[in-house]
């Protein structure tokens, strides 16, 4: 039986000298992100085990569907920060016996919403959320979790993340009398460790050290009984399905719509970094679909939403990934973990995972990036700053919201800017053409720039020939401002003609008595060229034949 070519489709051409490879790097990326995984579970106040199981529900299902060879698909600080966001902003305590349950809720939104915009195939349409607003709202969540994690770096009584930037600094501050020195002392070392593993031994999995530093300084040393708090006791074995508490998904909506453009754009941008020139290009509709199907299963299982991670798929891709059989390995070491190391992990410093996730999101202020951009480019600057603003001040889910619309303002901007080029003069008949389709916001002020260029000619224009090549899709709107283009130029003395119009458009054009009349009338011609020599022929019957300039109008348009 044949294997259907979007299932496993990175095991295409797979070779059998690649397992060695790949079972390298399952386990190298394994001991990246599962640490890291129950850490980022942390920052929305959920169970560590619920950081564990992402990393084997959704990554057998993007192994199984996603495009990308070296991608490693778990949980990431920027989806685990609007998760505790969104969570809280519903109204969902952390700990309560429901936040589970909302949990599922949420992870189901986002995945059927991936689903959704795979349907509509709006993948491209996702990827154009600028670079300047990701930046903005990185730079926010950067500094957004790492206060939050301050409370559990200092071993402070008092947790207020979720809560935003400025009311958890506040809440640190008054709480600042519960210090507990020596857990200020393990989150100092685990901090100094990462950094200088990071940055002088990137090849060590610096989150496993501290891991296992943390849990044997319990074991070992006893430090608990200095006042260094651990984490919940974590239960051994798999994740039970269940079923999605569905008493706050009204309120859950707004987040999950921000955390589904989130995890589409980090795992487009993760999967499209790591590939290599010998592989096939990464295909932004069937990314939409793994990731949505990695969400929606995963949700019956309570995970958190998922979404393509640079660090581990990074380590994945260095260690010489050549499928996804390398990510179903770090399942496989996921599983073993699940099963068998509930009660060391339980010993585990809450401190640990706080230095895990506070040197991870700090990656995210880039201060420097937004320098670099000031330099170059004021717009962008300043749509990544005030992103980055509104995350520190109204909240994250806010500066989601107002990037997309600003991107979406900026994209309409862009694409309404009239692109017209004149292709040739001959005996009074002017050809222009028009290098982007028009469409219910660009017609009108096509229309005008049109009008304002026959105005603008020295000489009186008999008639003017429309080149619309790129007009693939005719709607009413568009055919009503050809018709009232056609009516203004007329009171002008000007006739419309229109060439080189696809034939998809042509025929829905056809159904309008406007188009059939100016059809029988000889004014719709193949190429601009033929449009403009029969213009001029009607119009200036000696200057037909040899009226045009060499290389003035292009035949195929």
């Amino acid at each position: 039986m044949t294997r259907p070519s979007w299932l496993f489709s990175t095991l295409a051409g797979y070779q059998t000298r690649w397992v060695v490879r790949d079972v390298v790097a399952g386990l190298s990326a394994g001991a990246v992100v599962i640490p890291q995984a129950m850490a980022y579970a942390t920052i929305a106040n959920l169970p560590v085990q619920v950081g564990l199981y992402t990393c084997i529900v959704p990554m057998v299902v993007y192994a199984a569907l996603g495009g990308s060879r070296a991608m490693s698909v778990s949980t990431t600080s920027t989806i685990a920060t609007l998760t505790a966001t969104t969570l809280v902003s519903a109204g969902v305590a952390a700990g309560a016996e429901d936040a589970i349950g909302s949990l599922m809720m949420l992870t189901l939104l986002v995945g059927v919403i991936l689903l959704l915009a795979r349907l509509g195939r709006l993948g491209s349409l996702v990827e154009n959320i600028s670079g300047a607003t990701v930046l903005g709202l990185k730079i926010g969540v950067g500094a957004t979790v790492a206060v939050g994690q301050l409370p559990k770096l200092l071993g402070e009584t008092y947790n207020f993340s979720g809560h935003g930037f400025f009311r958890s600094l506040a809440a640190v501050g008054e709480a600042f009398g519960s210090v507990n020195w020596p857990t200020v002392a393990l989150s100092a070392g685990s901090v100094v460790l990462l950094v200088v593993l990071k940055r002088w031994a990137p090849k060590v999995p610096g989150t496993l050290v501290v891991v296992v530093g943390g849990i044997l300084l319990v074991w070992l040393g006893g430090i608990d009984r200095l006042g260094v708090g651990l984490i919940a006791a974590v239960p051994s074995g798999l994740p039970v399905p269940g079923l999605p508490d569905l008493a706050q998904v009204t309120a859950l909506v707004p987040g999950a719509l921000a955390i589904a453009v989130m995890a589409f754009l980090e795992s487009a941008a993760v999967a499209r970094s790591l590939r290599t020139a010998d592989e096939p290009q990464i295909d932004s509709n069937q990314e939409l679909f793994a990731t949505g199907a990695a969400n929606t299963v995963g949700s019956f299982f309570g995970t958190m939403p998922a979404a393509g991670g640079f660090s581990q798929s990074a380590v994945n891709q260095s260690a010489g990934a050549r499928s996804q059989l390398a990510t179903v390995v770090t399942v496989v070491l996921a599983i073993l973990v699940a099963l068998f190391l509930g009660p060391v992990l339980s010993l585990m410093p809450e401190a640990t995972l706080a230095a895990m996730v506070f040197v991870a999101v700090a990656g995210l202020i880039n201060v420097p990036e937004l320098v670099r951009w000031a330099r170059i480019s004021r717009v962008d600057f300043w749509i990544a700053l005030s992103v980055a603003i509104i995350g520190l001040t109204a909240g994250l889910l806010s500066a989601v919201a107002v990037g997309v619309v600003v991107t979406l303002i900026l994209v309409l901007r862009e694409v309404n800017v009239p692109k017209l080029r004149v292709v040739g003069r001959i005996a009074g008949v002017l050809g222009i053409h028009l290098e982007r389709g028009l469409y219910t916001a660009n017609a009108l002020v096509n229309e005008r720039r049109l009008l304002e260029i026959v105005d603008g000619e020295e000489e009186e224009v008999a008639a003017l020939v429309l080149g619309m090549r790129q007009q693939e899709v005719m709607t009413i709107t568009v055919l009503e401002a050809l018709e009232n283009l056609d009516r203004e130029l007329a009171q002008r003395d000007t006739e419309l003609h229109l060439a080189a119009l696809p034939e998809p458009a042509a025929a829905v054009a056809g159904r309008t008595p406007w188009f059939t009349a100016l059809r029988a009338a000889g004014r719709v011609h193949d190429t601009v060229r033929e449009g403009m020599e029969a213009a001029a022929t009607a119009h200036c019957p000696e200057a037909a034949g040899g009226g045009v300039h060499p290389g003035e109008v292009d035949d195929a348009r």
